[in-house]
């Protein structure tokens, strides 16, 4: 049997839209020659719908979407994600499901059976799980149906099992006879180093079951969820044999038969690295601004290393004709940081202008000046400059309909190196979830073919030219250090003690772990960052502000 696998990038709530590309894929893979075609979990209304599945609208309008779309399509099997309604008494009303028809009739419905929780997702706020497996009969196939999660709880390659269920033992190996096919319908959110883990697990379940495994993954960027295909198919032995590209919608056509016959050539997947990283910003950002309506994007550009690669992101994202750079130098402004500035916009190819602040800023140092006292050297006279720029920035957003895209990386706005109503205005910040070393490693990627960010601009010292002669290094352990011990603390959730074991001064740990719990309120009131690690600093990850809690050392 042939099959297509279809990776499609659906805008949340857009039903039209979303089954128009789903009826034009499931076109081309009958012209293909496939009989099936197997789409992403909830690709009718795009993952995840949050609280839009509270509204009764939303869910009518899906229902409607979800009969015409059965109705309309003809000649091929059609594998879909879908949100379907649960009719018992009590529970949850809704179910996610992978939904089966062909010509205009429905023959399986599979809701999903474990609603993970944890990180960014809330499945079980909404939906009932299932309470069974199921397999169906399909031209001489047996098909065993599982959306994403129901495949994640295998006790061999879990370190400690979230469910005390694992539905794979009963859908592989039911009642009737042992499954020839596993399908997993997935919107599962990319994360650096996760795309080796799936292949993994992918393979332990192959050969601890003998079933070869098609998975179809969404693609594309929601929120600050970015969402990277690589749809597969893998063979009994967990070979891949095809492998969607990432990051882009795809089809992959395959024969069932190669499969099953454990035969032909293997896909071996390269590990994450830069390139996967660098590609989910671009298209996060791309996705983000286009999703919400804008085309074009502002930056404030400082001739740092920061507000460069967020530039050169944004410019690949929408386009060198879209993006505009500010340079916006004060008195502390060093003249090398404005020529790389916009050198910087030369070798991009962007609009870029210069918007000196010192006269704002001399005038609100003379307003303040009864009632604060002298302000010179002070903090308060560093956040004034980093306000004055975001007030204009926003500004020149507001009358030119751009989003103005913050520069901060996970480094700073983990320890609050940052202003608020500063450098951290903006609709979008970019690479908020991206620590200052990979930062670097980042530009330098940039640079792979030629110099596109300034070689100044990445040999420098890091500065944020708020006060004389003033460097990253006064006020921050260094990023070497500082680093990973954020990513121990944050992403590990070791204690002070286990890193202070690992090898760091503990004196320096606990003052960055301080710094990372007096700022909460700051990252609390960041405009959207995209998620590229383990843990980013947003709405997956839910700490009170107003806490006390200290750890015993």
């Amino acid at each position: 049997m042939k099959i297509a696998l279809i990776q499609t990038n659906p805008l949340i709530g857009d039903f039209t839209a979303n089954c128009e590309k789903i009826a034009r894929s499931a076109s081309r893979a009958k012209e293909a020659g496939c009989e099936l075609a197997i789409f992403p979990e909830l690709a009718i209304a795009g993952y995840p719908p949050q609280d839009l599945l509270e509204r009764g609208s939303f869910l009518a309008d899906h229902d409607l979407a979800l009969t015409e779309l059965i109705a309309g399509i003809r000649g091929i099997g059609i594998i879909t994600g879908a949100i379907t309604r649960h009719t018992a008494e009590c529970g949850k009303p809704l179910h996610n499901s992978a939904v089966f028809f062909k010509d205009g009739r429905i023959l399986a419905t599979a809701h999903k059976r474990l609603l993970p929780t944890y990180d960014v997702f809330d499945e079980a706020r909404y939906f009932e799980p299932g309470s069974r497996s199921t397999t169906i009969q399909f031209i001489g196939k047996t098909i065993a149906l599982s959306i994403c999660e129901d495949i994640w709880n295998d006790k061999d390659t879990s370190a400690r099992p979230l469910y005390n269920l694992d539905p794979l033992p009963e859908l592989i190996s039911p009642a009737g006879g042992k499954a020839n096919l596993l399908v997993n319908l997935a919107a599962s959110p990319f994360r650096h180093g996760k795309i080796i883990e799936k292949h993994r697990m992918f393979r332990n379940i192959c050969r601890k079951y003998d079933t070869p495994l098609l998975y179809v993954n969404q693609v594309g960027g929601q929120d600050s969820l970015l969402f990277d295909g690589h749809s597969l198919a893998m063979d009994r032995s967990g070979e891949v044999r095809h492998m969607a590209a990432g990051f882009t919608e795809d089809m992959l056509v395959i024969d069932s038969e190669e499969l099953v016959g454990g035969t032909g050539e293997n896909i071996i997947p390269e590990p994450d690295n830069l390139a996967d990283v660098h590609a989910a910003l671009v298209m996060g950002t791309r996705d983000y601004l286009g999703k919400c309506g804008f085309k074009t994007g502002i930056i404030g550009l400082s001739g740092g290393i920061d507000s460069a690669l967020t530039a050169a992101i944004a410019c690949e994202a929408l386009g060198q004709r879209n993006i505009t750079g500010v340079a916006l130098p004060s008195r502390y402004s060093s003249a090398e940081s404005v020529e790389d500035a916009q050198r910087l916009a030369e070798n991009l190819g962007i609009d870029f202008e210069i918007l000196p602040i010192e006269d704002i800023f001399r005038v609100q140092l003379e307003t303040l000046a009864p009632l604060l006292g002298e302000l010179h050297q002070d903090i308060t006279e560093q956040n004034l400059q980093a306000r004055i720029r975001g007030n204009l920035l926003m500004a020149i957003s507001n009358r030119r309909g751009s989003m103005l895209l913050s520069t901060g990386n996970k480094s700073e706005l983990a320890v609050g190196y940052c202003t608020l109503y500063g450098d951290m205005s903006g609709g979008l910040a970019v690479i908020s979830d991206v620590p200052k070393g990979m930062v670097y490693d980042l530009a330098r990627y940039v640079n792979r073919s030629r110099e596109i960010i300034p070689a100044r601009t990445i040999e420098k010292p890091p500065s944020a030219e708020l006060a004389p002669n003033q460097l990253d290094q006064d006020d921050l352990p260094p990023y070497e250090v500082l680093d990973p011990v954020v990513k121990a603390w944050l992403e590990e959730n070791r204690s002070i003690s286990e890193i202070v074991a690992s090898g760091y001064d503990r004196n320096i740990v606990s003052d960055i772990i301080r710094r990372i719990r007096r700022n909460e309120y700051k990252r609390k009131q960041a405009p959207m960052g995209l998620k590229v690690t383990s843990k980013a600093f947003g709405y997956g990850r839910r700490y009170p502000t107003a806490e006390n809690y200290r750890e015993r050392e």
